[in-house]
């Protein structure tokens, strides 16, 4: 039984993908707390499908994967926020025409080069074939970016999230800060896109956020359970991948959704009351 139980890793390709997984779960749920809190759940998935269109485009000019998909993602990223905070149209809408636009780009580019369907589908849903020591590493270390850039930028990451009409008063430059965060996101959904998938990694940046906060009303303790949540998740979809057989990105998705579900039973009203009396709490907490 023990033996059974020890059997996934007893192979390298799976060992790498457990540590991508424990990583980037725990990345996605770092960066999701300010995605959830910012009210732009929608990013993640718009941004996702942004980066396969320059996936796409690199394949097909033989170009390196992360240096072209992550130019690619990171300059929609930054557009989005430019059109965003021009208030010509809301941030939904700007990131439904330039990310669809994008991935309807990569899907054509597919079709019309013949890329395998194989690749495709293990981009779109996720695969733990394609994982090597060094993404590995490239995971550890936008990971290790992330909350070197979350610690450094505490306050004021935190003031814009809450007020940012109150922080531009302040003097402080919401642009550049919005900006900055938008790019951590970028790069974070390109380096985990290889286990989630392009489908698959919003639902990694939101479960965890939003599980965390059913269960506190502090934000910093937020961000220490939602990367917690998150890379726990990582671990146990990626494990069961290899016994049920499904791709990792729907495994790590499903027992996300089932850990909501039961915080969800569990906390009840007083999950709920903890949420909607978050931003309160650290309204107050900012302006002391």
């Amino acid at each position: 039984m023990t033996a059974s139980l020890l059997e996934p890793f007893q192979y390298g390709f799976l060992r790498h993908g457990l540590a991508v997984a424990v990583l980037a779960g725990a990345l996605c749920g770092l960066i999701g707390v300010y995605v959830v809190l910012k009210n732009m759940s929608y990013i993640g998935h718009g941004l996702s499908h942004a980066i396969f269109g320059g996936a796409a485009a690199s394949a097909v000019l033989s170009f390196n994967f992360f240096l072209g998909a992550g130019m690619w993602g990171v300059m929609s990223a930054l557009l989005i926020g430019r059109v965003t905070r021009r208030r010509i149209i809301g941030s939904d809408a700007a990131i439904g025409v330039i990310t669809t636009a994008s991935f309807a780009l990569g899907l054509a580019l597919f079709g019309l080069f013949g890329v395998a369907r194989k690749s495709v589908d293990a981009l779109l849903f996720g695969s733990i074939l394609g994982v090597s020591l060094g993404d590995v590493w490239l995971v550890a270390a936008v990971t290790a970016g992330a909350a070197l850039v979350v610690f450094l930028r505490y306050r004021v990451l935190l003031f814009t999230t809450f007020d940012p009409e109150v922080a531009a008063v302040s003097g402080v430059d919401t642009a550049r800060v919005d900006a900055l965060l938008m790019t951590v996101l970028a790069l974070s959904l390109l380096v985990t896109m290889r286990v989630l998938g392009v489908v698959l990694v919003a639902a990694a940046l939101v479960i965890p956020a939003v599980v965390a906060r059913m269960l506190t009303n502090s934000f910093s303790r937020m961000l220490w359970l939602s990367t917690g949540i998150g890379a726990v998740c990582g671990f146990t979809g990626m494990y069961l991948s290899y016994f049920l057989d499904i791709s990792s990105g729907a495994t790590i998705v499903l027992v996300g959704a089932a850990l909501f579900t039961v915080v969800f039973a569990v906390t009840g009203s007083t999950g709920r009351r903890r949420a909607s009396g978050l931003d309160d709490h650290v309204h107050i907490s900012v302006i002391s």
